[in-house]
């Protein structure tokens, strides 16, 4: 695109990935056409790779590793490069998102994840309450989410009167931040509200770990401190090769400034060298022969133009020779210590930090703090109901209070109720269909009826397939007792109820 497009730019912190790139830190090779070359790597002066969030699909693998903090992940490093069996955890506890929101800690979990680089924690989002205005505001969502797919789900669970404290809700966000302003009806306490969300919605989710990275093109799952191992490994490499490349680059200009040095001895016999050779072609070889220096310095001298042969510049550029022959020294060292490389990637580690350090975003909350987080079915209110189910398939939950006011039940033509159970409101349900399923619910599910109506049909309000009808209810609380079940061939099945009892909220079971 033109310049007049582009609105973007790199952040300085992406100075990083790229620094002492043409000192043959790293592999280059071609690119698809052939026309210039590319990195294989890029010799980033911190471990990147869990401090920026990276997901990625492929042909029968995935990854997905969560962001960490750099400080936290630059300190974590450093203390790895000092004591390779270091304690990680005392300097990295958790992940961080640059979106913030609460990161539910679960030590084992967590240590699990450091472990085998698989696993999973719970992040969830950070809210406050306008007493004024009677509203939620949410301004940090979990990084798995949208601000419309939580919307999208809180509506649905209000049109389907699960949640039925909310009077609107709406997304604000702008320039200032992400901002989700949840309205409440009178009365409405908003801590126990959401609660009640974190449970139903995305506001609190679920990010799953999967360190799968290439090791010299090989798919491997890491943990943290083997993910950072390998990274001082790589970094060690790039250090030594930049150490290499800046000592050939000091050996090379040594050498050309000792043949200089030995032109100072008589510049005037350098000139006449030049000057009464016959062929060009003669210079450098005449001039070899005149100081006993070797073709490069000789080259390097017959390049030196006429104004620049006097004793000043010379001087001025074998000065440098003392300093070249220090620094080559000190460049040896460093190559044949290994404890002055690693001084020197924990040198730039704490450069970085120094230069881009930012304070944790994503609060820290351990489940263990975590108190009075009842399962908001807990908080469905109960009372006795009197429960109808009829032979078309229709459904009524009647109060006691309703059904003695009420005169003759209404039903469809031909229609006739075959059930009538006393319960409670929080009673579940079980509705098995002509098509071998049973559908799950709960008698809270159903808004309260009257006599006078027909009721819920119990085929469009579970959402069944077309053509499947239900045909019988059974009444539970415990899932205690069984079923038998009667076929035309004279067989007979007995089922205990708790075969139907499951963990999730899962509404169909298929099989039944």
């Amino acid at each position: 695109a033109a310049s007049r497009y582009t609105e973007a730019k790199l952040a300085p912190i992406s100075a990083e990935l790229f620094r002492d790139i043409d000192k043959d830190t790293v592999d280059f090779v071609p690119n698809y056409d052939n026309t210039m070359t590319e990195p294989t790597l890029l010799p980033v002066t911190f471990p990147s790779v869990l401090v920026n969030a990276n997901m990625g699909i492929a042909v029968g693998m995935a990854s997905n590793i969560c962001s960490f903090n750099l400080k936290e992940i630059c300190d974590t490093t450093a203390a790895l490069i000092k004591d390779p069996d270091a304690d990680i955890t005392e300097t990295l506890k958790a992940p961080d998102f640059i979106g913030g929101g609460q990161i539910l800690y679960d030590e084992d979990k967590m240590n699990e994840i450091f472990r085998t680089g698989r696993g999973s924690f719970k992040i969830r989002a950070k809210y406050s309450y306008d007493k004024k205005n009677n509203c939620i505001d949410i301004y940090e969502i979990p990084a798995t989410t949208t601000t419309e797919a939580i919307i999208d789900k809180i509506v649905e669970l209000a049109k389907g009167g699960k949640v039925k404290e909310i009077s609107d809700i709406r997304d604000e966000t702008d320039k200032k931040g992400l901002k989700i302003t949840i309205d409440l009806k009178r009365g409405t306490d908003a801590d126990k509200l959401m609660k009640k969300l974190y449970k139903m919605t995305p506001l609190e989710d679920s990010f799953g770990c999967n360190f799968n990275v290439l090791i010299a093109g090989t798919p491997r799952v890491l943990g943290v401190r083997e993910l950072l191992l390998e990274w001082i490994a790589f970094r060690t490499e790039c250090v030594n090769r930049r150490v290499y490349f800046d000592l050939s680059k000091a050996k090379d200009r040594l050498h050309l400034l000792e043949g200089l040095q030995k032109i100072l001895l008589d510049i005037d016999k350098a000139v006449r060298i030049i000057r009464s050779t016959d062929e060009e072609s003669e210079v450098v070889p005449n001039l070899m022969i005149g100081f006993g220096i070797d073709k490069i310095q000789a080259d390097y001298v017959a390049e030196i133009k006429l104004r620049h042969l006097n004793r000043e510049y010379i001087l001025k550029r074998t000065a440098d020779i003392e300093q070249l022959k220090t620094d080559i020294e000190d460049m040896e060292d460093i190559l044949s210590s290994r404890s002055r490389v690693k001084k020197i990637i924990v040198n730039e580690l704490s450069d970085v930090v120094k230069k881009y350090d930012k304070p944790r975003r994503s609060e820290i909350i351990y489940t263990s703090d975590i108190v009075d987080e009842a399962d908001p079915e807990e908080e469905i209110p109960d009372y006795p109901v009197t429960l109808f189910f009829t032979k078309e398939g229709y459904f009524k939950k009647i109060t006691p209070q309703s059904l003695r006011m009420s005169g003759e039940q209404k039903l469809k033509e031909n229609d006739e109720i075959i059930e009538t159970v006393e319960a409670t409101n929080n009673t579940e349900l079980l509705f098995f269909t002509d098509k071998c399923r049973v559908y799950k619910a709960k008698a809270a599910d159903f808004d309260d009826s009257k006599a006078s109506v027909l009721g819920d049909y119990v085929a469009s309000k579970l959402e069944m397939e077309p053509e499947e009808n239900a045909v019988y209810m059974a009444v539970t609380t415990d899932y205690k007792g069984f079923m038998l079940f009667f076929f035309e061939n004279g067989k007979l099945a007995k089922i205990d109820l708790s075969a139907y009892e499951t963990k999730t909220n899962r509404k169909k079971l298929t099989g039944a």
